[in-house]
Order: C-alpha cells, then sequence, then structure tokens
C-alpha cells in the first residue's frame, strides 16, 4: 500500500515520539507552541523536529500556506493554483487518516495519547474546534476522507487504549475524535463499539457517553442504534448490544431531545424487545444465538432493556410513568415470560395518566404493526393499541366503527390472548363518552365469553359489562335478562377473580336498577338477585378476600334497593362472628320471601359439599338458622328428610368445627319435622298465612364461635382491646 507523503517509519515500530513530532510540527504550520491550545492568536515561529526527514513530522512548507492563520483571517483569494493546492491536501490528510490506523495497532500508551493530540491538532489545523455541544461548527475535513474500514480500525483501536490515557486533554482529544468520526461515519463507528458493549465495557460506555454530549452527532448515533435494534435480520445479540449502549446514551442529560420524531417508535421498540426476551425465556425449543463477543450473562438482558426503557421516559419528563409502573409492578410483569402483556397494558394505563403528549405518535406506530406476521411485534402492538384506547382523544382518532369492528374481529381468533385483549379493548371503549353507542354489536361477543375457559377472557368480559352498566341510559333490563342464567353459575366459580367479578357485576347491575325494585317489578333482575342472596351471604366467609369484599358491597346494594335496613348485621356478619345478627337477617329473609324459602334451603343444601372448610362451616350454621325461622308446612318433608340427610353425613366431616355446626343444624330440622306432624287444622291456618302468629316457638340454635374467620379487624394497625 501507498502511504503517501507520511509513509510507515521503517527499522522498528511506531513509537511515540515520532506521533508527538506530528502534532508538533502541524502545530508548528500554524505558529503555536507545542502542547498548547490552538484557540486565540500565538505568535508564529517555526518549529524544527529533530527527526529524519522521512519521519512523520516532516511537513512541507506548502502546507503551511493551506491552513489558516488562529487569528482568523479569511481564505486565500481563488488564483490558477487553487485547485492543485486542495487536491494535494486532502491527498496528505487520506494517508494521514490511514497512517494513524496503522499507528493505532503498533503504538503504546503514549503513542496512542499522542495520536489522539495529533488527530485533534489535524482538524483544528483547518480550523475545525471539536467541541462538545456545539451544534453550528461545520464537518471537519479528515471525516470526509476517511475509508470506512479504516474508520472501523481507528475506533478499535481508540477503545483498546482509552482505558490507559490520561484524564485530561489526551482523553479529551480522543473523545473528540470520536465524535469528529461519528459526525460522518455514524455507521461505521456504531458497528466499531457494538461488540464491546455486551457485556459491558467501561470504556465503551464512556465513549457512548461522550457521544450523546455532542448534539451534532448524538440524533444519527441514536439513528444507527435505533436501525440495529428493529432490523429483524441482524443478529439478535447486537439488538441487545445496541440497547445497552442506546442505555449508556440516555443517562446523559438533554440527550432525549436527539429522539425528537422517533420517540414512540423507540419505546415501542424497546416493549417488544422486551417481549422477544421473555417469549424466548418461555420456549424451551429455541435455538441459543451465540456470537463470538458474546460473553455477558444472558439473564441481564431483559434487565438492561428495562432500565433503558426507564432511561428513555425519565429523561423525557416521564417519572410519574416509571413510579406508577413500580407501585403496580409493571417492570416485573414485563420481564415475565407469561405476563409480558399484563406489563405492556400498564405501561400503556400509566402513559395515558401522564405522558398524553406521546400518545398520538405511539398510536400512529401501533397501527401499522397490528397486522405484522410476527407474534411478539404482533402482540405487544395489540396490547398498546387495547390500553390507549383508555385516553378518549386518541380513542377518537379513528372513528367507532373502525375500532368496533378490529375488537370484534379478535373474538374470533384461535388464539385466548387475542380474544382477550379485544374485551379489555371494548371495556376501555365503554368508558369513553360518545363511543360503544351500537350496543347490539358488542354484548353478543361479550356474553359468549362468559362461557369461555379461560380466567382472563371471563374476567375481561365481566369488567366490559360492569363498564356498560355505568354508562347513561345502560339497558339495564337487558342485561339483567341475558344474564339471568349466566351469571348464578359464576358466582361460585371455582377461579378467584371470576368469582369476585361476577359478585361486583350483579351489585352494580342492582344499584342501576334499584328504581324498578323498589316498587316492586317482578321483572329478571328481582329474580336474578333472590337467586343470588345465599351465595352472596356465604360468600361472605369466602377464602378470598376479593370476593368477601365484593360480596359485601353487592349485599349492601340490595339492602339499599330493597330497603331491608339489614346493613348494619350485614357489616358485622361479615367483619365478625356474630350468630345474632346472621338470625336477624335469616329471619327478615324468610318473612318477606316466604315462597322462596325452599329454593333458600336448597341453595345452602349444595353448600353443605363443598371442598372448602369455612364454606361448609357457613352452609351448615346458615341452614340452621333458616330452618329455625321457617313455620311448618312451607316446606316438604321430602326437602326436610333429604336436608337431614345430608347434615347426617356432616357428622363424620374431618373439621370438627364443622361436625359441631351440623349438630346444631339437625336438631333444627328435626324440630320443624316434628312441627309440621301437627293437627291438620292448624296446618291450613299456617298456609293461609297465619304463622307468625300460630307457628309454636321452637330453641334457637345455639353455634359454637367459628374457629374459621372471626375477622374483626381490632389490632390490624397495631392497637389492642380495652384493658
Amino acid at each position: 500500500m501507498a502511504w503517501g507523503l507520511w509513509g510507515r517509519a521503517r527499522g522498528g515500530p511506531v513509537g511515540a515520539l515520532t506521533l508527538s513530532a506530528l502534532a508538533e510540527g502541524i502545530q508548528a504550520n500554524q505558529g503555536q507552541t507545542p502542547g498548547r491550545s490552538s484557540a486565540g492568536p500565538q505568535p508564529e515561529r517555526a518549529l524544527e523536529p529533530e527527526v529524519e526527514p522521512r519521519s512523520a513530522s516532516a511537513i512541507p512548507p506548502a502546507s503551511r500556506e493551506l491552513c489558516p492563520s488562529p487569528s482568523g483571517q479569511g481564505p486565500a483569494p481563488e488564483g490558477p493554483h487553487q485547485e492543485p493546492q486542495s487536491s494535494w491536501e486532502e491527498g496528505a490528510l487520506a494517508d494521514l487518516a490511514l497512517y494513524t490506523a496503522a499507528c493505532l495497532e503498533e503504538a503504546g500508551v503514549v503513542g496512542t495519547q499522542a495520536t489522539a493530540l495529533m488527530l485533534s491538532s489535524a482538524l483544528e489545523a483547518r480550523g475545525e474546534h471539536l467541541e462538545d455541544n456545539v451544534s453550528h461548527a461545520p464537518p471537519g475535513p479528515l471525516t470526509l476522507l476517511l475509508r470506512s474500514s479504516k474508520v472501523y480500525v481507528l475506533v478499535r483501536g481508540l477503545l483498546a487504549q482509552v482505558p490507559s490515557l490520561a484524564q485530561g486533554r489526551p482523553r479529551q482529544a480522543a473523545l473528540r475524535v470520536m465524535s469528529a468520526l461519528a459526525l460522518e461515519h455514524a455507521r461505521e463507528v456504531v458497528c466499531a463499539l457494538l461488540p464491546s458493549s455486551l457485556p459491558p465495557d467501561r470504556a465503551a460506555a464512556e465513549l457512548w457517553r461522550s457521544l450523546s454530549r455532542n448534539q451534532r452527532v448524538n440524533r444519527q448515533v441514536l439513528v444507527q442504534l435505533l436501525w440495529a435494534l428493529r432490523n429483524e435480520a441482524r443478529p439478535e445479540l447486537e439488538a441487545l448490544a445496541a440497547t445497552r449502549a442506546l442505555g449508556e446514551m440516555l443517562t446523559v442529560s438533554g440527550c432525549v431531545g436527539a429522539t425528537r420524531g422517533f420517540y414512540p417508535h423507540l419505546l415501542l421498540v424497546l416493549v417488544t424487545q422486551l417481549h422477544r426476551l421473555a417469549w424466548h425465556v418461555r420456549s424451551p425449543d429455541t435455538p441459543k444465538v451465540q456470537a463470538p463477543w458474546h460473553r455477558g450473562p444472558p439473564h441481564s438482558h431483559a434487565s438492561c432493556a428495562v432500565e433503558t426503557l426507564k432511561a428513555l421516559l425519565t429523561g423525557d419528563g416521564g417519572r410519574m410513568v416509571v413510579t406508577c409502573m413500580e407501585q403496580a409492578g409493571g417492570w416485573r410483569r414485563l420481564v415475565g415470560a407469561h405476563t409480558h402483556l399484563e406489563g405492556v397494558l400498564l405501561l400503556a394505563s400509566a402513559m395515558v395518566a401522564h405522558a398524553d403528549h406521546h400518545l398520538r405518535g405511539l398510536f400512529g406506530n401501533v397501527l401499522p404493526q397490528l397486522r405484522s406476521p410476527e407474534d411478539t411485534q404482533r402482540l405487544t402492538a395489540m396490547a398498546f393499541f387495547t390500553g390507549l384506547l383508555q385516553s378518549r382523544p386518541t380513542a377518537g382518532l379513528l372513528r367507532e366503527e373502525s375500532v368496533l369492528e378490529r375488537l370484534c374481529a379478535w373474538q374470533g381468533d384461535r388464539e385466548p390472548t387475542v380474544r382477550w385483549l379485544g374485551l379489555l379493548g371494548l371495556g376501555h371503549l365503554a368508558l369513553n363518552r360518545g363511543k360503544v353507542r351500537h350496543v347490539s354489536r358488542v354484548l353478543p361477543a361479550l356474553l359468549d365469553a362468559l362461557g369461555e375457559g379461560d380466567a382472563r377472557l371471563v374476567d375481561a368480559a365481566l369488567r366490559a359489562l360492569r363498564r356498560l352498566l355505568l354508562r347513561p341510559r345502560a339497558p339495564v333490563r337487558l342485561l339483567s335478562a341475558e344474564l339471568g342464567l349466566r351469571l348464578p353459575p359464576l358466582l361460585d366459580d371455582a377461579r378467584d377473580s371470576v368469582r369476585a367479578s361476577a359478585v361486583g357485576l350483579l351489585g352494580t347491575l342492582v344499584q342501576r336498577g334499584r328504581g324498578g325494585l323498589r316498587v316492586g317489578l317482578r321483572g329478571p333482575l328481582r329474580k336474578l338477585v333472590l337467586r343470588s342472596l345465599v351465595p352472596l351471604l356465604l360468600r361472605l366467609q369466602d377464602p378470598s378476600r376479593d370476593a368477601a369484599e365484593s360480596s359485601e358491597w353487592t349485599l349492601a346494594r340490595c339492602d339499599q334497593a330493597l330497603r331491608w335496613g339489614l346493613l348494619e348485621d350485614m357489616v358485622t356478619v361479615a367483619h365478625y362472628d356474630s350468630p345474632e345478627a346472621l338470625s336477624r337477617i335469616c329471619h327478615c329473609l324468610v318473612q318477606q320471601y316466604p315462597s322462596h324459602v325452599p329454593s333458600f334451603l336448597s341453595q345452602t343444601q349444595g353448600y353443605l359439599r363443598s371442598p372448602q372448610d369455612p364454606l361448609r362451616w357457613a352452609a351448615a350454621v346458615l341452614l340452621g338458622f333458616l330452618v329455625h325461622h321457617t313455620c311448618p308446612g312451607c316446606v316438604s318433608q321430602d326437602l326436610l328428610d333429604s336436608l337431614s340427610q345430608d347434615l347426617g353425613q356432616l357428622q363424620s366431616d374431618p373439621e370438627p368445627a364443622v361436625v359441631a355446626a351440623a349438630h346444631v343444624s339437625a336438631q333444627q330440622v328435626a324440630l320443624l319435622t316434628h312441627a309440621q306432624a301437627g293437627p291438620r287444622s292448624l296446618r291450613l291456618l299456617l298456609r293461609a298465612g297465619l304463622w307468625p302468629q300460630l307457628c309454636p316457638r321452637r330453641p334457637p340454635p345455639a353455634f359454637s364461635d367459628s374457629p374459621f374467620q372471626p375477622r374483626s379487624f381490632i389490632g390490624r394497625w397495631g392497637c389492642v382491646g380495652p384493658g
């Protein structure tokens, strides 16, 4: 290879003396003293370095005429020899670039420091001051002439020697040279630095941060990193290295401003990458991708992406988004193999609440990816689309018919996750005024989802129906009729979340339809409430705290709508072991709904076979009070015999408290059976409605305290009772 004017020194490796002489010679052509800054005018004096004529410091006198003086004089007037001189200078600088790259392969620490000074001097000799955060400086001529392959070699050489450079001008000069190279060769610089970013390299991290401080450079570098992130044809580990590099750059204050214009796209790419990482963790058959420069632990990849995402949000003023995600466990869900989409929904909700200025751009980037053939990209986009529908302005960007058509189409997908996201989207639309006017199109999809086997789908459908009821002019009567057969089985569903949501939906339905219940309408809602009273009372003892609290809230709505006046007793039963309060509730139900007493007894009987000990105990106790307040003649002898048989089977229950409660209730059934065997005339009077006055008194049941849930809240906050 021809090395031009500055040929490779022969007879040994390049040393610090040769490189220093180069720097001093360049500075001498500017009339400066070696080692001093080029800023400001300096007295001219020629320096003759004591080296061989073939050394790199042999600067021809012609180069002195081509460098502008430090005093800021204008360029030389055009003449007949202007073009040949410029051509010569460009060739000399090109050879200098090649020579510098070769020097870095052989020079030691001191030589690398001198090389950095030489490159800075070469650029400053042309009047190009490479200072950080200078956005108006023109591009350097050296970077325009460097070949791509030599840029890569130069960057790798600087990277190898940066840790050994002394703090101060040598180190800053090397960083300025890196910025100069990235200004015109961002792609080559990024490619050269990426292999050292995974596992993390301190020198590479310092170089990434130095690139982010230069406002003319950081945007170009960020674009190259984004391309490495989103290019699916590139190796996976290269995308991870780009993520780590991006995280280093975003830690510098003000670098996020360079992402203007592609901020939403960058955010979406980072979240999608987290989905890919979670997907590969979940799939055991996924081949492991290796690279010659990969030595880092794979478990750190997801945390690196999360930290990069946090830096992106925090730098743009989204600290509240980060805080909301931390409080809701969103970051943990984002990296989970089965909870990633839940984390995306939480992130979308946090952005709707605290970063609405990015919603339009994010929504626009999400729409094209809804039809992506890649599952991770498509599902992540669907989750964002669903979550962003919570924002009324964002949901208003599309016509309601278009959104409904898309969400209803998702209900026909064979993937349960897609159907689940569609149901969530319908629920979000129900919260927006002016949306979901076509309830007739939404209800069939929501009602059909109640029969799904996936708990997520059923729970999402129940929540969407509840939100529909909260809208003005909600179809209460229609929903009461449709839910009459579908809702009661869900009150006893084995899944805790489904059970709690079903009870909450019933409470909302009663709250919205309390006007019709008060005037005594015997419509579908009244029938649904009466069918649900026993499950609601027993679910006050539900092992699931959400289901128990939801039952308490729904019973309070029923008490308000039907004017029982039992709110205090219901709250007492919900939080304390109080047989007296439960007895008053049973007495009220038997008095107000005598025709439904057999149904109440039959429903309670079914819970005697529950696999949960608290529910078996609660059913035995409730059955004893219902039987005690029931007058002879209101129930058939067959029902009493069946109750006695089931209570007798509980005498062998493994739980002693259940055995004791069953024994007390069996005595009440025996007393009622004996009372029904009285004279025929007495039975006729009882059936005529005179039983409250003529019914003989029977001793009330006496149950021992429950060992399961005497749920007094005294002492919860560290307080103690009196005494």
